[in-house]
């Protein structure tokens, strides 16, 4: 696997949670980064999540990672900085924090693929 096969990955792995997402969340591609031999994909949730509705969007996320045979790999269960972290089978880290103000912020780090050209989110 190239870095834009594991960045189309990574889409498609980010793409999947928001849709299990309801209601609907509003979102927008963060910065891609690119490392020696690996990447990160983002995506920053434009709705801000009630403090009330916080648990609810972390443990929809963790069902779903977990039905779909992620291995979840640490919880943060801080009040205010909740965040949870997960493993794909095929190596990719996926993340999910909330920051102070309901902020979301969804994460991909890819495993070491073969350095490529790497195409920004669409």
């Amino acid at each position: 696997m190239d870095m834009q096969a594991a960045a189309e990955r990574s889409d498609a792995i980010l793409d999947a949670v928001l849709r299990e997402v309801r209601p609907e969340l509003r979102w927008t591609h963060g910065p891609t980064t690119v490392g020696s031999c690996d990447l990160t994909r983002r995506r920053v949730v434009m709705t801000d999540i009630s403090a009330a509705r916080r648990g609810n969007l972390l443990g929809v996320v963790d069902r779903f990672w977990r039905k779909n045979g992620y291995r979840m790999t640490a919880v943060n269960n801080d009040e205010s900085f909740p965040a949870i972290y997960a493993q794909t089978r095929d190596g990719f880290s996926v993340s999910l924090r909330i920051g102070g103000e309901g902020q979301a912020f969804f994460q991909v780090d890819t495993p070491c693929v073969r350095e490529s050209e790497v195409a920004d989110s669409t």
